[in-house]
């Protein structure tokens, strides 16, 4: 912006302040965020080009420090409010609860274990479909043996470790699909 453009420009700002402070705190709800805009607006005001053809100044201004009230609610949109940090905060706390940690941890060497009972292809078909989630067709291919023969291990498989951990298995899919198994 040149200089007497950008002279121009302030002396507008300065003499209109009052009416776009005002005219700002009935839209924003805010005298303190009205203040803060209008300051934001003041600093931008450098980097406005040549404003010897702006037609409406005032208008013009106006404009910017809504467009700087709309950036600044876009990102304060961004930023989490303090109720979903604490509850970030909370829910992260649970997670790393060391209780919670240790009982992980031994169920996990418990079904490391279980695994360890099963047969080698047992074994060998319950990882490659449940941790490589290789298809049943697949497996069959691998081991010589029908997709109906890799049901079976696998609910073999899967049969012996829920019972090893305490557990029930839930059929979700296929036939008898809510039975246990």
């Amino acid at each position: 912006m040149t200089e007497n453009s950008t002279v121009r420009m302030r002396a507008i700002f300065e003499d209109k302040y009052q009416r776009f402070r005002e005219r700002l705190r009935r839209r924003l709800g805010s005298d303190a965020l009205a203040i803060e805009v209008l300051h934001e607006t003041w600093l931008r005001l450098e980097r406005i080009g040549d404003a010897s053809a702006i037609q409406k100044p005032e208008s013009y201004l106006f404009r910017m420090a809504l467009n700087e009230a709309a950036d600044r609610k876009e990102a304060d949109n961004r930023k989490l409010s303090a109720a979903e940090v604490d509850a970030l905060r909370h829910m992260m706390d649970h997670m790393l609860d060391p209780e919670r940690i240790a009982d992980a941890r031994r169920e996990m060497d418990a079904l490391a274990a279980a695994l360890n009972e099963l047969t080698p292809r047992r074994k060998a078909i319950f990882l490659l479909a449940r941790i490589d989630e290789m298809k049943h067709t697949d497996i069959a291919a691998r081991f010589g043996i029908s997709p109906r023969m890799v049901e079976k291990e696998l609910a073999q498989a899967l049969h012996h470790c829920a019972q090893r951990l305490g557990r029930k298995v839930v059929r979700r899919f296929g036939p008898g699909g809510s039975k246990e198994s």
